[in-house]
């Protein structure tokens, strides 16, 4: 019997193309970019001092665009593509119409969608670097650092934990949508990247409050919501373990933020907003390794733990460990991602139930993804130990690469522009490096005229008849 016209396959729908998974890829993919663009553009922009909120955001809006030419222009390859050494795929382009309408190696899906999916998280990596380095690192440096990490920091765990060709894939890590990958790298980075740049001025260090709480929150939902792709979208299928992913990311997440809030009320009297929003990413964070492969109640402990430890980490042992002291990290990204992305990779060597991972895996063996509770329940010690093992294993390799490749990028950059900014940048912010400030109400934004955003040159004197013009430069008629 001949199928409906809508199911036939035909040259643009092939036989092996599933149309709601290659939909709901696209989807997750999307929400995971608007994480970025503009979550964290919004997030980063309103959560620092005035003066530093263009720079901050446009931070984010050009690692975005950045990554994705690298991504299609030899980063998709190096990530996923064929074996060039043990940690490392060959080099190429991920352009050309053969390759990208094939099947991808996973899935019922194109390499087209695959290389969108991925692209979207190896640009929140570099925004959430970007975190540690708000308030005082050199734009032309950061352009540079971009792309330089991407190919030589990024390349290398993704392809060692995510690409079945990898060394880390092989041994069983279980990384479910990059709590190692995305998170612990960019936390490690973000750090390492901090110390060589250097801190912001003593004024900033003292006092950053944010220029606009509001539109913080907004940032901080999109980020949450958005996670829903983040995580929903890694078993690259509409499946249920999709569907559990899903409610497992929101319920640590929860659990997090008000483990977080209560600390900050019990300790310090008040509850803090940015505290919130500080245990609400520690909890997205530390489920992201985790998340389609424990059951609920596992994600309530995590939740619990995230929003518990990292608080330590930051509100306590900070303040005591001179080397954390010393190191300006302006979003306290090492906590939040490198201290819970970590946190979530030993608890998945826990929690894992082998049930689920083989869902999500798709594997009939069970050497591998056996957590270390339910080793011990299933006479399985041995194999529970083993998978903690190679998730602290994993670690160790994310945080050596990451100190190495960032140490040695800052370096290489360092010899041919500033990582930091000049002291008279750092004292005036987004007008002096871009012409252009956030809030240019009452006078603001006069000193360094943007070439940009008029017609006329700064010298050139403005005909009379505009001066008095009205909104968009529009001359009023009588």
């Amino acid at each position: 019997m001949a199928l409906p016209l809508n199911l036939a396959t035909d040259e643009g729908s092939p036989d092996w193309l599933n149309k709601g998974d290659n939909a709901w890829q696209l989807t997750a993919a999307t929400l995971v970019g608007m994480q970025s663009v503009p979550g964290l553009v919004i997030l980063y922009g309103s959560i620092v001092k005035k003066k530093w909120a263009v720079n901050s955001a446009f931070m984010a809006l050009y690692a975005f665009a950045a990554v994705l030419i690298c991504w299609i222009g030899w980063g998709y390859q190096m990530a996923f593509g064929d074996k060039f050494i043990p940690f490392l795929g060959q080099p190429d382009v991920a352009l050309d119409q053969k390759f990208l309408l094939r099947r991808t190696f996973v899935g019922y899906l194109p390499n087209a969608t695959m290389v969108y999916f991925q692209f979207v998280f190896a640009a929140i990596t570099l925004i959430l670097i970007a975190g540690a380095l708000l308030g005082r690192m050199n734009f032309h440096a950061w352009m540079i650092f971009v792309p330089l990490w991407l190919t030589f920091s990024y390349t290398i765990t993704a392809y060692s934990i995510w690409c079945p060709t990898g060394w880390l894939y092989k041994k069983g890590i279980i990384d479910y949508s990059g709590g190692y990958v995305i998170h612990l790298s960019s936390g490690v980075a973000g750090f390492t990247a901090a110390f060589w740049v250097g801190p912001r001025t003593n004024k900033d260090r003292e006092r950053f409050p944010p220029n606009n709480i509001l539109l913080m929150l907004a940032g901080a939902g999109l980020l949450w919501m958005g996670w829903t792709g983040f995580n929903g979208g890694d078993p690259y299928t509409v499946s249920v373990d999709a569907s559990l992913a899903v409610l497992n990311t929101h319920v640590c997440t929860a659990t997090s933020l008000l483990v977080w809030l209560l600390l900050d009320i019990i300790f310090f009297g008040k509850p803090s907003v940015i505290g919130a929003i500080q245990g609400m990413i520690t909890g997205l964070v530390c489920i992201t390794p985790a998340a389609g492969v424990v059951q609920g109640w596992a994600a309530i402990i995590m939740g619990m733990l995230s929003g518990s430890i990292p608080w330590y980490t930051m509100m306590v042992l900070h303040k005591k460990i001179s080397f954390l002291k010393h190191v300006d990290d302006t979003m306290a990204i090492f906590h939040t991602h490198a201290i819970a992305g970590s946190l979530g990779g030993i608890l998945t060597g826990i929690f894992a139930e082998p049930k689920l991972c083989r869902i999500f895996y798709l594997v009939p063996e069970w050497e591998h993804y056996i957590g270390l509770l339910n080793g011990f329940h299933n006479n399985r010690a041995g194999a529970g130990f083993k998978q903690l093992g190679v998730q602290l294993l994993g670690i160790l390799f994310v945080v050596f690469t990451n100190v190495i490749m960032t140490s040695i990028i800052c370096v290489v950059i360092k010899l041919v522009v500033p990582l930091r900014l000049s002291e008279e940048q750092l004292s005036t912010g987004d007008d002096a490096i871009h012409g252009e400030e956030a809030y240019a109400l009452w006078g603001d934004g006069e000193k360094y005229q943007s070439r940009h955003n008029s017609f006329y040159a700064a010298d050139q004197e403005i005909p009379q008849s505009t001066k008095s013009a009205g909104a968009g430069g529009q001359v009023e008629m009588a």
